[in-house]
């Protein structure tokens, strides 16, 4: 029987159980009564118009159902169809539970739109053959795929679209503050810029983004005084309090590792605005670094600077003579705390650590490490003017240094009175 080739019609015919225990029938009759199996399967398949190898495996998988020959009956391969279905429904199951466990170890369910995401990231991903899908994600997490749909077809909230603007904002200021900025602090940076935005807005953002703020390490100490070497006196007491500019300083060595060496930093803070006034990094920690820092100062802040105290460790840089008499050429007294008692430099050992935390450890830097002291000191210039003009301190009500100083001195103006001209 010829083919039937017209257009539109499938090209292969499908076999009812019938039909095929018919055929079988009718080769076997046939076999019996001629007396050999030659042919046979040809013959009545050209008859029937039958695929003549279609009718052969029929023929032989029914004298394997039958126990004639050996081999794996109709009812084993079912079954064993059913067991590999069965495997690769369960790999894809498997697969789905390994990659919602991070956000279903709550215990809760999560929030329709975790859902949804994870569902859109996850959907067209092939496992053990074919597509994960939509149903069989959400079978798995017990979700209505009528949800999801319903979810993916509504409107974004005015909580959604708002999040939708804030979210790149505040990735921005956490970017531009060296990434350093917890919730708090970009909060106040967000409200400054004139953004109407809560602090559990933000926190909630930032966790959103999986950014955080930095967190400071312990500190190292890097100096051991000798107790028995004279020093200056203890004109400070832990208290680095001052009601203007100028009137305390401190200051304090630390150290960063390179691959050409150490860079040894010396910082001299003002105590009334947290104003780092001068600075040096060198290759070196010999008194001369420190001579630096203080020279930077007094250009920064005025040659004479009467009854001002700076206060030390007992280093053998600010026990040094050459220290003290530059101190004096601007008015300045030099001041050290007990020796191996940190909290006696408490205010310089603070900045030491956020300067190391925010910026040689910082997650700006992303793990990479510092090649040469110059890298050091070119990096602690631009940090030292993001830290006097940008960095918000929560000691001065959230305001950069140079901005709490600048109002200090327009509130002093205004409190001046005014003279008349005759």
């Amino acid at each position: 029987m010829p083919k039937d080739t017209t257009p539109g019609k499938p090209t292969t015919r499908r076999y009812s159980p019938d039909e095929k225990t018919a055929a079988v029938r009718m080769v076997r009759t046939l076999r019996a009564e001629l007396g050999t199996e030659h042919g046979t399967v040809n013959r009545v398949a050209a008859q029937l118009g039958y695929g003549t190898e279609s009718l052969r495996s029929w023929v032989r998988q029914a004298d394997i159902d039958e126990g004639h020959v050996p081999g794996v009956s109709t009812s084993d391969a079912a079954r064993l169809k059913e067991l590999e279905q069965e495997v690769r429904e369960l790999k894809r199951a498997n697969e789905i539970l390994k990659r919602a466990a991070k956000f279903l170890r709550g215990g809760a369910r999560p929030p329709a739109q975790e859902v949804a995401a994870f569902i859109d990231a996850n959907r067209d991903d092939v496992v053990a053959g074919r597509r994960l899908g939509v149903e069989l994600i959400c079978s798995m997490l017990q979700v209505a795929p009528s949800s999801y749909y319903e979810f993916k077809n509504r409107q974004p909230s005015a909580r959604a679209r708002r999040d939708d603007v804030m979210t790149p904002i505040v990735r921005q200021l956490w970017e531009d503050n060296y990434r350093v900025y917890g919730a708090r602090k970009v909060w106040k940076s967000a409200r400054r810029a004139g953004h109407d935005v809560g602090r559990d807005q933000v926190a909630r953002l930032m966790r959103a983004a999986g950014i955080e703020g930095v967190r400071r390490t312990k500190r190292v100490r890097t100096t051991k005084p000798d107790p028995d070497m004279p020093r200056h006196p203890d004109l400070v007491g832990r208290d680095f309090t001052a009601t203007e500019p100028n009137q305390l300083w401190v200051t304090d060595l630390t150290y960063v590792p390179t691959w050409a060496g150490v860079a040894y930093v010396c910082f001299i803070i003002d105590a009334h605005s947290r104003m780092i006034v001068g600075w040096r990094v060198a290759s070196h920690m010999r008194t001369t670094m420190v001579l630096d820092a203080i020279e930077m100062a007094r250009w920064s802040r005025g040659t004479q600077l009467t009854g001002l105290r700076c206060h030390s460790d007992a280093g053998s840089q600010f026990t040094s003579i050459r220290y003290g008499e530059r101190l004096a050429e601007i008015g300045a007294v030099p001041s050290i705390g007990t020796v191996g008692d940190s909290y006696d430099n408490a205010l310089a050992e603070t900045v030491n650590g956020y300067y190391k935390a925010e910026l040689i450890r910082g997650p700006a830097r992303e793990g990479r490490p510092w090649k040469s002291v110059e890298d050091v000191e070119l990096a602690t210039l631009s940090w030292v003017h993001w830290h006097n003009h940008d960095r918000l301190h929560g000691y001065l009500a959230d305001v950069p240094p140079a901005e709490f100083e600048q109002s200090f001195y327009a509130t002093k103006r205004t409190d001046q009175l005014l003279v008349g001209i005759q």
